[in-house]
């Protein structure tokens, strides 16, 4: 049965019950009540603050703190009892509350609206997850930097335009996404800062006519700052965005890195070859050994995007300060803090597992893709890169023409289309050496992907500190 309305925290000058479609419509209970812990330690802050303030007792405070330690006890063992009419996490810890310690209770809102009192749970909640999400993100890019570090020797076709465009380390396509990755876990770090600050003691709109000591609640709950205007601190969700935001970022590179992945796994690239433990079957052709994984990782950046894109256009059109609109904000936080923590854990399980193969990534390497190569070859006598570069294009379509490799142009061949082209030209077709070529910072060659590692592994060792 719903509770009346003078049961509820703004019942007062309500007669009559809420139309029960209504009283789940308008609650949040099913899903904010993730936000247990983060409710009970900004009561238990808050009380502290009103002791302080002469507003309740010393006595009173200890009984209020004992209460909340026993709401506490029952949430961490899972026997709080949700009831109807608890339309909310708020709602529902200060009725527990009552029962337990009676009029005391009562005086815990003092000062206090449900305006301050989630936006307060929410960025205690969020900074929590932004270090779960971090420890995760961690794991990830080392996995990814330590097998970039053993597989260092491979080599493999790099694309552009989804065209094998140049010979490439193995190691330099995983770095590649590793380092988007830091940048992701550099975000993150950067935003924790602007989540971990203090709206309690912003009251509804206009603040709280009482002498409640908002240092207090900073030091109380490890706030880094604390809001500088009431209206901003109980209206804006501005950290919510950012997550969101961050969240789709993050799963845009996951989902670009999954999709070469399941390239690279075909039957017709042959490169990789996912565990049996990140892949399912179907249930029609026995042959197929499918992608799931990296396809979920794919399809759940949508989901992400989704859930950014509609909280923006749910915000874009509110009033000032507090709307119900808000209440929008948890689910897509929730769902997006829930949905990269498991793509986190998915792709470094993917990762981790998978096995190349190399010999079918090297016997991809052709001669074709040394073209570059060819037109260095005559930078390097003297001519101008654009002028190497036209006529490194004049070998390819000859050999095209003859129908044979590049590398399988004669010397004549190539003296006929200019005669800087020498007997040392054969050294160009070797797939190692052009690699190696490339060592200036950042490049593919073996001592720049090593130096990647090394720089990678100097920033995981200082995210540890």
């Amino acid at each position: 049965m719903a509770a009346t309305e003078g049961d509820k925290l703004w019942g007062g000058r309500f007669v009559g019950d809420t139309d029960p479609i209504m009283e789940k419509f308008n609650a949040s209970i099913t899903y904010d009540q993730r936000m247990w812990d983060a409710d009970i330690r900004g009561s238990k802050a808050y009380v502290k603050a009103l002791e302080k303030a002469k507003l309740v007792t010393v006595e009173e405070m200890n009984t209020i703190l004992h209460g909340m330690d026993q709401i506490h006890e029952e949430w961490s063992k899972g026997v709080f009892v949700i009831k109807p009419g608890d339309e909310d996490i708020h709602t529902a810890n200060e009725r527990r509350l009552k029962e337990l310690v009676g009029v005391p209770a009562g005086k815990l809102h003092t000062g206090r609206s449900r305006n301050d009192q989630v936006v307060t749970d929410m960025r205690l909640w969020l900074g929590d997850g932004i270090l779960a999400l971090r420890e995760k993100a961690l794991e990830l890019i080392t996995t990814m930097v330590e097998r970039a570090a053993v597989e260092i020797e491979v080599l493999f076709p790099g694309y552009t335009h989804m065209q094998r465009a140049q010979p490439i380390r193995w190691s330099h396509w995983i770095l590649s996404h590793a380092v988007a990755l830091s940048r992701d876990l550099d975000r993150l770090q950067e935003m924790k800062k602007r989540v971990n600050v203090l709206p309690l003691g912003s009251g509804a709109i206009a603040g709280t006519p009482f002498d409640i000591d908002r240092i207090l609640l900073q030091k109380e709950l490890a706030f880094d700052d604390m809001s500088i205007n009431s209206m901003d601190a109980t209206g804006q969700r501005d950290f919510v965005v950012e997550f969101l935001f961050w969240a789709s970022l993050c799963l845009t590179h996951l989902s670009k890195m999954a999709e070469d992945l399941m390239l690279y796994s075909t039957k017709e690239f042959s490169f990789i070859t996912l565990s049996d433990a990140y892949s399912t079957g179907s249930s029609l052709m026995p042959q197929k050994k499918n992608a799931d994984s990296l396809e979920l990782i794919r399809s759940k950046a949508g989901r992400v995007f989704g859930r950014c894109a509609g909280f923006m256009m749910t915000l874009k059109g509110l009033p000032s300060t507090y709307n119900k609109d808000l209440q929008e904000d948890k689910e897509a936080m929730f769902d997006c803090y829930d949905t990269v923590h498991a793509v986190l854990q998915v792709t470094t399980g993917v990762i981790s597992t998978l096995k190349i193969n190399q010999s079918v990534m090297e016997a991809a390497l052709s001669p074709d893709m040394l073209a570059t190569d060819l037109a260095y070859y005559l930078v390097r006598k003297g001519m101008p890169f654009r002028e190497a570069h036209g006529i490194s294009g004049k070998a390819v379509f000859v050999a095209e023409s003859k129908s044979i490799p590049l590398n399988q142009l004669t010397l004549d061949d190539l003296s006929t289309i200019c005669p800087l082209f020498e007997s040392d030209v054969s050294l160009v077709w070797d797939y190692r050496s052009s690699v190696d070529q490339y060592s200036a910072p950042g490049g593919t060659a073996r001592s720049s992907v090593a130096a990647q590692v090394e720089h990678l592994r100097a920033w995981l060792k200082k995210q540890a500190q």
